[in-house]
């Protein structure tokens, strides 16, 4: 089984924006929704008004992050 060292941080993440790290060098993003039977499904936004529940296997997982806060600087006027 491969190294999970990120499942403990996604679990807090579960509901939250984050960054998926594939470990095909690619990343995707979305909203967790859940970690269960050895997937992530992650809520994907695809184009208009259409989103994806997709299915990650966690073999293919490097890493979960969540997304940061949006910096504000001083008023905008």
């Amino acid at each position: 089984m491969p190294q999970m060292s990120w499942y403990s941080k996604a679990t807090g993440l579960v509901g939250q924006p984050v960054g998926v790290s594939l470990t095909n060098g690619q990343g995707v993003s979305g909203v967790l929704c859940s970690l269960s039977d050895n997937k992530v499904v992650l809520q994907e936004y695809m184009y208009q008004s259409q989103f994806a529940a997709k299915q990650y296997p966690f073999y293919m997982i490097q890493d979960i992050n969540g997304f940061p806060g949006c910096y504000m600087p001083g008023p905008l006027y």
